[in-house]
């Protein structure tokens, strides 16, 4: 048993892949290093895919206008024509936390098992949130939202601003970190190749509802921040 929860501690500890010779060393986690392997396939992918696009799509132009098509939809449904403009950065949102969570099934650390990921995803979007809010309703709109609907609200309206990215970011890292500890659980307690239907779900299904819940969640107060 003691053995089982050191192998345990020790994966699920977040640790460093090089440090980099300056200012004293500045150690790189492994969150990090995963991360930019996520970037690469993203822009390789996203450079096969949109190679050579056609009038009349087929093949892999067709998933790739399904998938593009899905995204606009699922994001103009929640915030209206107004929020087209913000459909890049929430479409960016999706795919690498999707990527993120799922990257466990090729052997990798899962970069939001690191409670840093998840903390800097809710800040970005709980920054947007309020951008969001500046551009549609303006700096004076912005500020009178914070005393509504009535100016005995303030000091809740003032604490969403650290509740929202707060929950964001830990119901983002409980839910990664929980199937992790359960998939390792699963692989140090059953022979190998048994694991693999449980790996369909802890790190392909949940982890693509983890990513849809973040940013439906990023999408539905922006929607609120944008009504009148």
């Amino acid at each position: 048993m003691n053995d089982l929860s050191e192998k345990l501690a020790e994966e699920l500890g977040n640790k460093t892949a090089f440090t980099i010779p300056i200012f004293g060393g500045i150690p790189v986690p492994d969150s990090c290093v995963v991360t930019w392997i996520i970037m690469g396939v993203i822009v390789i992918l996203s450079i096969f895919l949109t190679h050579n696009l056609k009038k009349v799509p087929t093949g892999k132009q067709c998933l790739l206008e399904i998938g593009i098509t899905w995204m606009n939809n699922f994001f103009l449904d929640a915030l209206g024509p107004k929020g087209k403009k913000y459909l890049p950065i929430l479409e960016t949102f999706l795919i690498y936390i999707g990527f993120s969570n799922i990257i466990g099934i090729f052997g990798f650390v899962p970069p939001t098992k690191d409670i840093n990921v998840t903390a800097a995803l809710a800040v970005m979007a709980a920054i947007l949130i309020q951008v969001t809010t500046i551009i549609e309703k303006g700096g004076k709109g912005w500020l009178k939202s914070f005393v509504q609907p009535m100016p005995i609200m303030l000091p809740m309206n003032l604490l969403e601003l650290v509740t929202r990215p707060l929950s964001m970011c830990m119901r983002l890292f409980g839910n990664v970190l929980g199937a992790f500890v359960v998939m390792e659980l699963i692989k140090m307690c059953i022979p190998g190749g048994l694991p693999v239907p449980f790996s369909l779900y802890f790190d392909i299904f949940d982890g693509c509802i983890q990513a849809y819940v973040f940013v439906f969640l990023t999408s539905l107060f922006m929607s609120e921040a944008m009504e009148d």
